[in-house]
């Protein structure tokens, strides 16, 4: 590891002007590109105490060897340079966009004499005009089956050209009518390529000239009583309204733009891009990378901008791009999509209409292709492989971690504090193992703290306590790792119990050989002396923080620092938030259920029918509390006993506080949680939207 002060130059060394910089490493390969507005401040920021840089950022300067730059005039020059060197020198610590598969595009080969319309991949050729990309080629070919009965423009390959020119005999879709056959002289050269640019202007979205011509001559040939040819001119028209059909209109007055969304965790982004010409959809496309430095979204958007348009030139570039957040700063970049495009470009974000809804749809977009990404990624056997060994190498362990648990709190506001245990073994979840924990404040028979309140070290301390008391109770009992369960109350779901659902014992007792907590020190340190009070010291423990992903092992002041495309971190980041989300998805459950108690769940021997029998004899929980214990006997099945002990609990019981109207400040006449009836004098079951309240209970 390079110490920075090694290789800084000194202030006065570094223009104070635009530029673009790049460090290198010690083989001099080039592992970061970057462009500034002024070189001499950017490079300072670099340049400052490691303990205030951004993760990302200091590994990549500890990672460099020296730094170097070239000035230029403007900062569009800027941007411009650093997209050649970065397209050139391909750098580690860079944002790559990588596209998961190679586009189809519909192109028509103007460069040649007899223009091609064909499906093309790869890089795009000077000379020939390209539409999409789209997401399969069968839809092209669709497409162009519909077009090339109003436009017959060749289809056929160089060798099959040739070989009909050599014959006099045209291919089968000169005879059937969607070729012109410029190959046998049908038509001119001047003439083909004359439908070729028609062709090309419909695919543009110039459709409603064409149409209209086509309307046009159908009537003319109906009024000189042509039928035949107004027939044919008649399927034409309903060929070319079905291709436009294929592309819905999204954006009702005909924009041209392109719709660029961005889905983001902390390690990866996607980008989704729709190109709609026309207000049609005519393309699509994404682009997934890793993190690998410190960026905001409007810094992936400049990079997306760079890569989408870095060699596009004229109409390529659209009139209009809009975006989920603007570059900073934004002024360079749309100066050089203007240039690109030889007029104006408008870069914005779309704040209402049709614009902002479209955006939405391709921000869900984006959002599907990072989960789809990660599906694939998780499920690949070599990559889990890899990063169990990068986790292990990291914490230092004798060997790859197969089995990791990980914990996490969850509460509101310090009530409902509960906690989940999630299970990934081989790098795979193991959701038959997950367990859940209500936090109690003691462990075994033991008050360790009062269980209320927002102090997640003493719980984490407490859930790791409960199930590693239960692992040493089963190793005690069979001598070994043993399969049955000594349930605990609150230990194994909302009801304990000593199986699972599917009937399987469950097993406390096999440990793991990592445990990872969601925090930082605190919460790895309570982990740690949890496990010293018990003996237990085979057991290695981590814990990441979530703010800058960093890795935290027990009695080091710094964290552990994973590079930020390593598979360990990204499956360590997957199995905290698992742990997360199953801890959350609990705690509203108890919540909920809290919100529907009601005082009559605590009365002994009252089962659900006779409470419901209640409600719907007096309406409400309110009548019911001002009712005597004759008028409760009254009630069938209900006898004095029974009402008595209703009476009573029904006195004990707070009664719920009055509901005020937020508009008005009116105090309504409010019915407690759970005990509602509608006009009909049926229960209304609890949870249900109180359209007084405006909200769910």
């Amino acid at each position: 590891m390079a110490d920075p002060s090694s290789y800084r130059p000194s202030p006065g060394q570094i223009p104070d002007s635009p530029g673009v910089y790049k460090f290198r490493d010690e083989h001099r390969r080039v592992i970061y590109v970057g462009k500034a507005k002024s070189l001499r401040q950017r490079l300072a920021n670099y340049f400052q105490d490691l303990a205030g840089l951004h993760p990302r950022t200091r590994s990549m300067v500890t990672t460099a060897a020296s730094v170097e730059w070239t000035v230029v005039s403007t900062e569009v020059e800027a941007l411009q340079l650093e997209y050649s060197w970065i397209k050139e020198f391909d750098p580690r610590f860079n944002v790559k966009y990588r596209d998961d598969k190679s586009y189809p595009y519909l192109a028509v080969t103007m460069n040649e004499q007899y223009p091609r319309v064909q499906v093309m991949r790869g890089h795009k050729k000077k000379g020939v005009r390209y539409f999409g990309p789209y997401a399969h080629a069968w839809a092209i070919r669709d497409t162009v089956d519909l077009l090339l009965r109003v436009f017959p423009v060749r289809t056929c390959s160089a060798g099959v050209f040739k070989n009909a020119a050599r014959t006099g005999r045209p291919c089968l879709l000169g005879y059937i009518g969607k070729c012109s056959a410029p190959c046998v002289d049908r038509v001119s050269a001047e003439d083909h390529r004359e439908l070729a640019e028609e062709f090309s202007d419909f695919m543009a979205g110039r459709t409603g000239t064409y149409i209209r011509r086509l309307e046009k001559q159908m009537t003319d040939a109906a009024e000189e009583m042509e039928y035949e040819r107004a027939a044919r001119l008649r399927d034409d028209i309903e060929a070319l309204k079905k291709a436009m059909e294929k592309n819905a209109v999204v954006l009702a007055d005909a924009t041209d733009a392109d719709l660029i969304a961005v889905a983001e965790d902390e390690l990866e982004a996607a980008v989704q891009i729709f190109h709609v010409r026309g207000g049609r959809v005519r393309g699509q496309r994404g682009w997934v990378t890793d993190k690998v430095e410190a960026v905001t979204t409007g810094d992936l958007v400049e990079h997306a901008l760079q890569q989408l348009y870095g060699e596009e030139t004229g109409d390529s570039v659209p009139k209009e791009v809009l975006v989920p957040a603007l570059p900073d700063p934004l002024e360079p970049v749309q100066e050089w999509l203007t240039q690109r495009r030889g007029a104006n470009v408008s870069l914005r974000i779309p704040q209402r209409g049709d614009k902002k809804a479209l955006m939405e749809t391709v921000a869900r977009n984006a959002q599907q292709s990072l989960v789809l990404h990660k599906t694939r990624r998780a499920s690949d056997l070599t990559t889990r492989s890899r990063a169990l060994e990068e986790i292990a190498e990291a914490l230092d362990l004798d060997s790859a971690p197969l089995r990791i648990e990980c914990y996490d709190i969850s509460h509101l506001q310090g009530d409902d504090v509960v906690a989940s245990m999630v299970v990934f073994e081989d790098g795979l979840a193991r959701k038959s193992e997950y367990r859940r924990f209500q936090i109690k404040g003691r462990v075994g028979d033991t008050q360790v703290w009062h269980g209320e309140g927002q102090d997640d070290v003493r719980s984490m301390h407490e859930v790791i306590a409960r199930r590693f008391r239960r692992y040493l109770a089963e190793k005690e009992k069979t001598g070994e790792w043993g399969e049955e369960d000594a349930a605990e109350s609150g230990d194994g779901g909302p009801t304990g119990g000593l199986k699972d659902d599917d009937g399987r014992p469950r097993r406390f007792a096999y440990p793991p050989q990592l445990v990872v907590v969601d925090g930082g020190q605190p919460q790895v340190a309570a982990a740690r002396r949890a496990l010293d009070e018990l003996g237990i010291d085979d057991i290695a423990v981590c814990g990441l923080a979530k703010r800058l992903e960093e890795v935290w092992v027990p009695g080091e002041d710094d964290p552990v620092v994973l590079p930020r495309t390593s598979e360990g971190l990204y499956l360590l980041q997957r199995v905290r938030d698992e742990a997360h989300r199953f801890a959350i998805t609990y705690q509203r459950t108890k919540r909920a259920k809290r919100f529907r108690a009601s005082p009559l769940d605590d009365v002994p021997g009252l089962g659900e029918a006779r409470k419901q029998a209640l409600l719907k004899h007096f309406g409400s929980l309110k009548k019911l509390r001002s009712a005597t214990i004759e008028q409760i006997c009254e009630v069938p099945g209900i006898g004095r006993k029974t009402a008595e002990t209703i009476a009573a609990a029904l006195a004990l019981a707070t009664p719920a506080a009055p509901a005020v109207n937020t508009a008005t400040g009116e105090i309504m006449e409010e019915e407690e949680p759970g005990t509602t009836a509608d006009p009909s004098g049926e229960p209304v079951a609890a949870g249900a939207p109180d359209r007084r309240r405006g909200q769910e209970t």
